[in-house]
């Protein structure tokens, strides 16, 4: 059975993207693409294989179940990290299965090495620093007693990183407040590794901090946003384009996700009438409507009631009463030989208009991230070759 809608995932997008973020990144960094949140609602069984395709071999994930997901597609050399939850129980599967994982707290900590032992397998660990995010992250005073921990087990335990996370590297208003992070890093990890503990790699940079702090790019780099195509905020981007060694005559960075469903159904309704559910829309002229079979149940939101628009036919269709459950209507009495069946965008390019995720988000009032991650795993994703099935 078919869906109401599909979302298509631009192949040659996303190697545009790559290669221009690892050209950022320079040689010497890894490249981690982060798929957390079912890929940025672009499909981790879907983005996965494409990303390997272009070279990428490491990726991150929120919790264990994306990470569960991940290991079900990827190749046998991938690597898989943990960034957030993972229980208990999982801890195990996630031991047994050579799945990275963060250690901020350690109770984590503890239990990996309880976990290691039982199972004679080392337990991949990165240890994440709190540095002033202030939300996960060993503190200071907790150092001695993991530096103990570790150096009294290192048959059970390998550390492949020492990392934090930086707030607000997505604005230059935030610059002190990261450049103090980013101290306190460099000072706590030369701390750790005076005192033994030597990761295979130190990282602090997501998309945000690679893209306006260079000096952030340490050993591996976490890219989430960019890779999709959008930039982290407009700070991110302007600071790009503009700089002295980037000389762009248009954005490097493009979009790999449009979301299209069809025409349901047309009817012309006389001046007069309410449209939809409440009386929130009153036609004035006569006014031709198509139903599309979308609605916030399926990610399409309630707040673009009388705000949102499709393409139908290359033109604009401003959606025209309340979106209900399953449904929203559009006015196309301006737009000549629509039938039953047409291809309708909701994000994405058609004939010389397009509607760009920023556009959508502004009228829904989320964020790009929000948007895109919010997008219902059940809605089908298909490959397309430069925008071509």
């Amino acid at each position: 059975m078919s869906q109401g809608s599909w979302i298509e995932i631009n192949k040659t997008a996303l190697g545009q993207n790559l290669r221009y973020l690892k050209k950022r990144l320079g040689s010497k960094a890894k490249f981690v693409s982060v798929i957390k949140g079912n890929a940025y609602g672009h499909g981790i069984e879907e983005f996965l294989p494409l990303a390997e395709g272009f070279g990428i071999d490491y990726f991150a994930v929120f919790d264990a179940s994306e990470a569960e997901r991940a290991v079900q597609v990827k190749k046998s050399a991938t690597t898989i990290m943990v960034m957030g939850r993972i229980d208990k129980e999982e801890l195990s599967w996630a031991i047994e299965n050579g799945v990275e994982f963060f250690v901020f707290d350690l109770a984590r900590l503890e239990t990996a090495v309880s976990i290691a032992k039982a199972i004679n397998k080392k337990a991949r660990i990165h240890l994440e620093i709190e540095t002033g995010l202030h939300r996960t992250g060993l503190e200071e005073k907790e150092l001695e007693i993991i530096i103990d921990l570790i150096n009294n087990n290192r048959d059970y335990l390998e550390l492949i990183g020492i990392c934090t996370h930086l707030a607000g590297a997505e604005s230059i208003a935030n610059y002190f407040r990261v450049q103090e992070q980013m101290a306190n890093f460099d000072r706590i990890a030369q701390y750790l590794e005076n005192r033994g503990l030597q990761p295979h790699f130190r990282h602090i940079a997501c998309s945000a901090a690679a893209l306006i702090y260079p000096q952030s790019i340490l050993d591996m780099a976490r890219i989430g946003i960019g890779q999709y195509g959008y930039w982290p905020s407009m700070e991110t981007k302007m600071n790009s384009l503009l700089s002295s060694e980037n000389k762009f005559t248009r954005d490097p960075l493009h979009r790999i996700l449009s979301w299209k469903t069809r025409v349901m159904s047309i009817k012309e309704v006389a001046p007069g009438n309410h449209i939809s559910y409440g009386n929130s829309y009153l036609t004035t002229k006569k006014t031709v409507i198509a139903t599309i079979p979308i609605g916030y149940s399926l990610g399409y939101s309630r707040s673009l009631s009388n705000t949102g628009h499709v393409l139908i036919r290359g033109s604009k269709a401003h959606v025209i009463g309340s979106v209900n459950m399953n449904v929203f209507l559009v006015n196309i009495t301006h737009i000549s030989g629509v039938k039953t069946g047409d291809e309708v965008v909701l994000i994405g390019n058609q004939g010389k208009n397009k509607i760009s995720v920023a556009g959508f988000s502004e009228l829904s009032n989320q964020l790009n991230y929000e948007v895109l991650s919010r997008l219902p795993a059940s809605i089908p994703r298909k490959i397309t070759i430069n925008g071509k099935k």
